[in-house]
């Protein structure tokens, strides 16, 4: 039995198939069509799908939306005439597309479906919807590696639901409270980052990067003012600060009166007020996070926790619930966001609506590491080179790996294209770009001479699975860079006292560990584990790595520019290799130099092509 997965229309719009309730294929629709956070109906994602596991649409058993648009109809209506007159603005942008197609969505994908398919709208299987926050509790519990657990759903909001708990058993997920809109955790946090002056829906992971650099100073001034924290982590928010329930942004003047001036505009230079920001509402949200983790861990009684939502990658909170939280152990569905909403309506038709039985794995989850993307063969790869007239070799893996391993020894810093793409928000070593975390220059290289980004955002290590507890403070797997743990004490380099008293990006430069490329200024790191059982390459690339100097590390960052998705075919990845000052471009058993390649104009209209974040 095949079911369809899809969520669109909003944000991250991305399709997911499971077949007799066994992940197949799942994708985000901006990897193929190369707009970032791409909310569009999902057609290529759902080729993709469809083409992987080698089916028609006609042979789907059921088709499921990851949402019910009419309760969010609903919402927005309640909202809007319980706020009148405000809103009105909003209000009149916001209801034409509804009125056009929101409100007749169950139409528009029949409509889109049977286009894909090129099949009459009366042979199309089944549609279901299931309600959002469902589909994120689904998508974080079913595919995870526990048997019973809580769940934990942290999000901006769905149709209601902001913040919702489950309970996990066997093949049922049973709803126990949640908090409802317009009281929001993903909201607050996202008003803070619109107003430190990053977009919002992206800009969230560069607020949560910024937070070492600064200071807690605000942490007081939002909780007396902003919030009702309760001490099981309930919370209310005083919505006259905000804009975001009606208005057309998402902070009010009387915020940025409370906080001493207007938003910072988005380019502008960031001070020491910004850091402080976002070390203060990551504060914040750290403790309503632990709060609540602790809360559910009292009234369910369970071992274990799964998370989901946008909120849960988050993932210096989440280092945290590990550490000091409650349970043994948590799992986070590595595309916790509204793309991972496809798979898990997918997998809550399967298990809830069809009553199918689940088998848990306590020592693996069903994610298949989360390498659930479209593979290229070599034979495509080297089409497409030499279509192009690229320069480049091709050699056997025995070769390949020890000529890496001394090229990021050299401090060359290589696109790495291998296997099957990620699905979720992360680079996990399909499509990378590598580097060698023991140099102290490489993060600032990485940042503004391949990334194109602000210079103070951290990059993640990669690890041997069997070597992580040797370097940071964990001792369990972290297969999707979703935990933070500190770096070992004795792999830390003490800092003098001048030092000790530098602010801000000043920091930046001073080298805290033995692997300086990958160690935030507050001495943590994102880790990702590497596992031979899911990424057998990438993990005998570091091996080989290892072999040569000791360190079973690299720098593991998305291979993308900013602004732009993570690459997807292998002319993405030669258009950004090419546009970037990439040294070396490997694609399975293909390698490129950027020294071979012919002399081409540098080409840097792309950055006008798409909307800098």
């Amino acid at each position: 039995m095949h079911i369809l997965g899809i969520s669109a229309y909003y944000h991250d719009s991305a399709a997911a198939l499971i077949s007799d309730g066994t992940i197949i294929a799942a994708a985000q629709e901006e990897r193929f069509t190369r707009k970032k956070h791409d909310a569009r109906f999902p057609g290529n994602a759902i080729s993709y799908c469809l083409k992987e596991a080698g089916i028609s649409i006609s042979q789907v058993d059921h088709v499921v939306f990851y949402d019910k648009p009419l309760i969010k109809f609903e919402r927005l209506l309640e909202t809007y005439l319980s706020y009148a007159p405000r809103g009105f603005r909003s209000f009149v942008a916001a209801m034409p597309i509804w009125l056009k197609e929101k409100l007749f969505l169950k139409t528009t994908l029949k409509r889109e479906l049977s286009a894909i398919g090129n099949i009459d709208i009366n042979e199309l299987p089944s549609l279901l919807f299931t309600a959002h926050h469902e589909s994120h509790a689904a998508s974080a519990f079913y595919p995870s590696p526990f048997e019973k657990s809580a769940v934990l759903c942290l999000d901006g909001v769905g149709e209601w639901a902001t913040t919702s708990v489950w309970l996990g058993d066997g093949n049922t997920l049973t709803p126990q409270w949640e908090i409802d809109f317009p009281h929001s955790l993903g909201l607050l946090y996202s008003a803070f980052t619109y107003y430190a002056g990053f977009k919002v829906n992206s800009g969230e992971y560069k607020l949560m990067g910024l937070a070492p650099y600064g200071e807690p100073k605000y942490v007081d001034l939002i909780l007396d003012h902003l919030l009702d924290l309760k001490d099981d982590g309930t919370f209310r928010l005083d919505m006259s600060y905000f804009n975001y329930a009606t208005g057309l942004t998402m902070t009010g003047e009387k915020l940025h009166k409370l906080f001493g001036g207007k938003p910072r505009k988005p380019e502008s230079e960031l001070t020491q007020k910004e850091m402080d920001i976002a070390r203060s509402i990551q504060a914040v949200t750290e403790e309503i996070v632990l709060r609540l983790a602790r809360t559910v861990k009292k009234e369910l009684d369970v071992d274990y926790l799964c998370m989901a939502g946008g909120v849960a990658l988050n993932c210096v909170a989440n280092g945290r619930i590990l550490r000091e939280g409650p349970f043994k152990d948590i799992w986070i569905q590595p595309a916790a966001g509204d793309a991972g909403g496809a798979l898990g309506a997918a997998m809550s038709v399967w298990y809830s609506y069809l009553d199918k039985p689940r088998e848990a794995d306590n020592s693996s989850d069903k994610m298949r590491g989360s390498y659930l993307g479209k593979r290229f063969s070599n034979t495509e790869i080297t089409n497409f080179l030499d279509n192009t007239d690229a320069v480049y070799k091709q050699i056997e893996d025995s070769e390949l790996m020890p000529q890496l391993a001394k090229l990021l020894d050299s401090e060359n810093v290589i696109g790495w294209f291998n296997g099957h793409m990620e699905f979720g928000p992360r680079a996990l070593g399909g499509r990378s770009i590598i580097g060698d975390p023991r140099s102290p220059k490489m993060q600032s290289v990485m940042n503004l001479k391949i990334k194109y980004r602000e210079s103070f955002r951290p990059f993640a290590p990669a690890i041997k699975a069997e070597r992580v507890s040797e370097w940071f403070e964990l001792d369990r797997r972290s297969p999707y860079m979703l935990l933070v743990a500190p770096v070992k004490k004795e792999k830390q380099l003490p800092m003098t006292e001048q030092q000790e008293q530098m602010f801000g990006v000043d920091k930046l430069n001073i080298p805290r560990s033995e692997i300086p490329a990958v160690t935030h200024v507050d001495y943590s790191a994102r880790i990702q584990t590497i596992h031979k059982d899911t990424n057998a390459r990438f993990y005998d690339l570091i091996d080989q790595f290892e072999q040569l100097t000791d360190c079973p590390i690299l720098i593991n960052t998305s291979f993308n520019v900013r602004g732009e998705p993570i690459v997807n075919t292998p002319e993405d990845a030669y258009r950004c290799f090419m546009r970037t000052e990439m040294d070396y471009l490997v694609m399975e058993n293909i390698l490129l130099a950027k020294t071979d390649q012919p002399l081409q104009e540098k080409d840097e209209s792309w950055k006008q092509e798409f909307e800098l974040d």
